[in-house]
């Protein structure tokens, strides 16, 4: 399968999810919502080609209450699109 198709395919995919956790989050259903994002977020990762441990480095600068050291501070730009 093309690139183009396979990236259109996915945030064609990455839009009906958003939906579905609108409409969730419209009725209260938080838990469902949750698993949602998650869903949501493994998507964005894999578009914007962030990797788990990315994910794990931007979640451990954040968590932490010290400034976090230079190599870890200047993590790729594109994390800032995970929501």
């Amino acid at each position: 399968m093309p690139v183009a198709s396979t990236e259109e395919r996915l945030l064609s995919l990455l839009a009906t999810l958003e939906e579905c956790q609108a409409i969730v989050l419209d009725r209260a259903n938080d838990e469902t919502a949750r698993l949602l994002s998650l869903a949501i977020l493994e998507l964005r990762m894999e578009l914007h080609k962030v990797t788990d441990s990315e994910l794990k480095a931007l979640c451990d600068m954040m968590a932490s209450a010290e400034p976090a050291p230079e190599p870890v501070r200047r993590l790729p730009p594109y994390l800032r699109l995970i929501k």
